[in-house]
């Protein structure tokens, strides 16, 4: 086994800390990385509280992962010693089902494997994230990284990235589109920078009037403080694709309003209390439909990747060193990160 250093949450209400444990040894067709920076998701905060479910502890968050390759099984020929690699939010599936066959692991119709909060089908044992200082993760799970980026701010990519590209290709945004994007953090920060490269015509809306020169800066053409009497108005019937990244319940009717002939609203965001239901006659008269979307499969997080490195798109960070965690976690309650927290794991040391 290979002994492995990580922040751990031990309940749901204490902070995390420092946690010595072990990984699987390397496997024919492994890839053992030293890890270099993970970003903090919303959802590493929900999962350790407990807020989605019952959480096995200790748990180890933390899912959107860059590394560099240490080692590799005798059977891999993809990656080597050195490589700069990422790994995202699944670290397997059952690779049989028509989902997996179609390259969206993340349908598994036997349930992918997560990065944590899952069992590792090698031990039995609860999978365990990347807030570590090394993962062993089967190759085909393990992303190239373009090392003309920054890799600490391509860590977000592995989960606000590929979780709002997926749907933007699924729509075939590009030149001539029309797209609204609802809420500008984690997530809807990407979409912007997502949708404005592929040649949408981006709309912002917000409910915070202070991050509007933020919106324009990231790519929106129009930026829209959906609070304000009658500032939605002009926009009725005008969207192709709404994505919506808030995850607490709000009207979505009103965004529905928004969409064209045909329009679709995708909802990213994980609320844990249903959105008050859009009544019958907002799908019926305009043809309109409500989806939702679940990250992406390897094959197209692979194409996110590529995407942004030739077009020099990273998520906007704030680097923390491991010890700050529990504060981070603090903050990002109260919305006070731009846009994501990345914790540079050359700062964590072994528990006393």
């Amino acid at each position: 086994m290979i002994s492995t250093i990580g922040i751990a949450a031990f309940d749901a209400a204490g902070p995390l800390a420092p946690w010595r444990f072990e990984r699987r040894d390397l496997g024919a067709h492994d890839v053992h990385i030293c890890i270099m920076y993970c970003g903090i998701c919303h959802s590493d905060l929900h999962t350790v509280r407990g807020e989605w479910g019952p959480c096995r502890y200790p748990q180890v968050p933390g899912h959107e992962i860059v590394g560099r390759v240490i080692s590799v099984g005798s059977a891999v020929t993809s990656w080597k010693a050195g490589d700069l690699v990422g790994v995202g939010c699944m670290v397997d599936s059952c690779r049989h089902c028509q989902p997996c066959a179609d390259g969206l692991e993340q349908y598994c119709d036997n349930g992918m494997t997560g990065t944590y909060g899952s069992t590792e089908k090698e031990t039995g044992r609860p999978t365990q994230g990347g807030y570590s200082s090394d993962i062993v993760v089967n190759e085909q799970f393990v992303l190239r990284v373009p090392d003309t980026l920054d890799p600490a701010a391509v860590a977000p990519l592995l989960c606000a990235g590929i979780t709002t590209w997926s749907p933007l290709r699924q729509w075939k945004v590009g030149p001539g589109s029309r797209v609204g994007v609802v809420g500008i953090g984690g997530l809807g920060h990407m979409a912007v920078k997502f949708a404005s490269a592929l040649g949408a015509h981006v709309v912002v809306l917000t409910t915070s009037p202070s991050k509007v020169d933020d919106a324009r800066r990231l790519g929106a053409h129009e930026v829209v403080v959906a609070k304000e009497a009658g500032a939605m108005a002009s926009l009725r019937n005008s969207l192709d694709l709404i994505i919506d990244t808030v995850g607490t319940p709000h009207d979505i009717e009103r965004e529905m309003q928004l969409l064209r002939l045909d329009g679709t609203l995708v909802l990213l965001g994980g609320s844990p209390e249903p959105h008050p239901a859009p009544g019958a006659f907002t799908f019926i008269m305009k043809r309109r439909r409500l989806a939702g979307s679940l990250i992406g499969g390897i094959a197209e997080t692979q194409e996110m990747l590529d995407f942004c490195g030739r077009h020099g798109i990273t998520a906007d960070i704030e680097l923390i060193r491991a010890d700050a965690v529990n504060e981070a976690y603090e903050r990002m309650l109260k919305a006070d990160v731009k846009y994501r927290f990345v914790i540079d794991l050359a700062t964590l040391h072994a528990p006393e």
